[in-house]
């Protein structure tokens, strides 16, 4: 039988960095609402949190990496809304955002929760950050818990 290995969803202990964008701050800040639930509730402290404000999301993955290169946090949680407009301004700043937040966990082996909603219209931003579809900040809470559990288990 092949050997399983999972993280946890416990965040006894954890410190973390969650770098969230100012830009679309009325959908951005019930993001950080639900990722702060989602820690709390799994066993992170309060104090063991710290929430950096950006511009925008286009901000986001230069002062992740400074968070995760710091080897401060266990994890970096990035929290943004980018609504699809009349041009292709959108395309470019979620790719980059994209690579920019994939490149950085590859780069420092600290995970680096990509929580950063593309949408096209204030409705789905409004579904995903809190209402009927769920609220993605939780999900990256969550996904930065179980990462970091799981990197733990792989360096055993």
């Amino acid at each position: 039988m092949p050997e399983t290995i999972q993280g946890k969803l416990d965040g006894s202990g954890l410190k973390l960095g969650m770098v969230v964008s100012r830009f679309n701050d009325f959908l951005t800040s019930h993001l950080v609402d639900g990722a702060m639930d989602a820690l709390i509730r799994h066993g992170v402290k309060d104090g063991n949190i710290k929430i950096i404000k950006v511009p925008g999301s286009f901000e986001i993955p230069y002062v992740a990496k400074k968070l995760a290169a710091s080897k401060k946090y266990d994890a970096v949680i990035c929290l943004g809304v980018i609504i699809r407009g009349d041009t292709l301004h959108y395309q470019y700043v979620s790719s980059e955002v994209a690579k920019g937040i994939a490149a950085i966990s590859i780069e420092t082996g600290v995970p680096v929760i990509h929580g950063v909603l593309t949408v096209e219209n204030i409705e789905q931003g409004i579904e995903r950050s809190g209402t009927k579809s769920g609220n993605r900040g939780w999900d990256a809470a969550i996904n930065a818990i179980e990462m970091v559990n799981l990197y733990k288990q792989i360096k055993k």
